[in-house]
């Protein structure tokens, strides 16, 4: 049995039991971030991170949004979901998840089973879903929910003056977090059940398995603060589709991203510093066959061309990046900016930014390339940030995401 599944029964094959329906519960009046379920995140509408991982599962028979709003209907559609408008009498603040499924199965009766996964978790892949799907369909188990496991100390609560106790350690003999194996908690990301027990008013009952996710895929969004920590996530731990990103050209500024951005002189000359870290980050998409070029708005010293020690192009006192970047990509026969990475950081990359198919930006860049659709390194320039887009860039060839 799979480390990532826990069950109280033993296991036994089963042939497939009947429809099963991925149901997502967007509904339009959330109270704390408005419309929540559509907001952009890292580019796309939220909802639309984890109708992605549903319908490029494979697996369900239909894939379904329940809500009550005109704008979430048409995402749905868009992303490729049908659409069940739910009954004002389960729209309300008070309705629970249970009562909305329980509406869409009186609504559809050729439905056996619902896989109920939360719009806030965007993190969701396609894989996690597939083993959920086995274990329902195939190997008979009546729920199955998604758990992350933590390694928190929790203590009793207290009134004031009373002492507290440790409920799952020893303050005595405090485990090590390599020592222990810490607890599972329910993340909220999925909640699969046969229509008999929904119908019940069950979530969990029956046959039961939990299973286990990547803490890295374990992200849930609930107020503002949340938000930008999500993005970040996604960013480097989302699904990104069934389709591996294709990268031809990356081009960098060498202004902020090669370098930090400061020039130090003295008398006679101008210095600057650049990181190591980034050349060997440039090696890896070179031995990738992806094509380098860097570019400046500044006049470049010959004395750093040569001691990049590189077999890429490098372009000063550049004016029009994107006239520069649109000529480069002819030089090589590309034909759309969507096989182009870009890494800038200052308010005139932006320009070249919305337009390539990949973007990033060091962790030091201006606000107006930071809010943008882009890889955010945590590194600043100068400092190891065109390694971490380097390596992020070849995660996204290789994994397909």
């Amino acid at each position: 049995m799979s480390a990532e599944v826990a069950v109280d029964g033993p296991d036994r094959k089963k042939k497939k039991r009947g429809h099963l329906a991925a149901l997502v519960l967007a509904r339009g009046g959330s109270k704390g971030i408005p419309l929540k379920n559509i907001r952009a995140l890292a580019g796309k509408p939220l909802i639309a991170w984890v109708l992605r991982a549903a319908i490029d599962c494979g697996h369900f028979d239909s894939v379904w949004v329940s809500t009550d709003h005109d704008e979430i209907e048409k995402v749905a559609k868009q992303y490729g979901a049908k659409v069940h408008r739910r009954s004002p009498e389960v729209s309300q603040d008070a309705t629970s998840s249970l009562e909305t499924i329980q509406e869409f199965l009186k609504h559809h009766p050729e439905v056996d089973i619902v896989g109920n996964i939360q719009a806030t978790s965007p993190c969701l892949h396609p894989n996690d879903l597939i083993k959920v799907v086995d274990l329902i369909q195939n190997q008979g188990y009546d729920s199955v929910f998604s758990v992350v496991r933590h390694h928190l100390f929790r203590w009793k609560e207290v009134k004031a003056g009373e002492t507290t106790v440790a409920e799952n350690f020893t303050p005595a003999r405090r485990p090590r977090r390599q020592d222990w194996k810490g607890e599972l908690h329910e993340n909220g990301s999925f909640y699969f059940a046969t229509r008999e027990l929904l119908t019940k008013g069950l979530l969990q009952d029956g046959k039961l398995a939990y299973y286990e996710m990547k803490p890295e895929h374990s992200v849930d969004i609930d107020i503002d603060l949340d938000w930008p920590i999500a993005e970040q996530r996604v960013k480097r731990y989302g699904y990104f589709g069934k389709n591996p990103t294709v990268v031809k050209l990356l081009v960098c500024n060498v202004d902020g991203c090669l370098t930090d951005g400061r020039i130090y002189v003295n008398q006679e000359h101008e210095l600057i510093s650049y990181s190591l870290r980034d050349v060997d980050g440039i090696r890896m998409l070179l031995d990738k066959d992806v094509q380098v070029r860097l570019l400046s708005e500044r006049d470049i010293s010959k004395t750093l061309v040569s001691n990049l020690n590189l077999p890429c192009l490098i372009e000063a006192n550049v004016s029009n990046k994107k006239e520069v970047v649109e000529r480069w990509m002819g030089e090589l026969g590309l034909s759309s900016w969507s096989q182009v990475a870009y890494m800038g950081c200052s308010y005139s990359d932006v320009e070249c930014l919305k337009l390539a198919g990949t973007r990033g930006v060091p962790g030091d860049a201006c606000t107006a390339v930071k809010m943008m659709d882009s890889f955010v390194c945590q590194h600043g320039g100068g400092y190891g940030a065109i390694q971490e887009f380097a390596d992020h860039v070849i995660t996204l060839m290789e994994t397909g995401r």
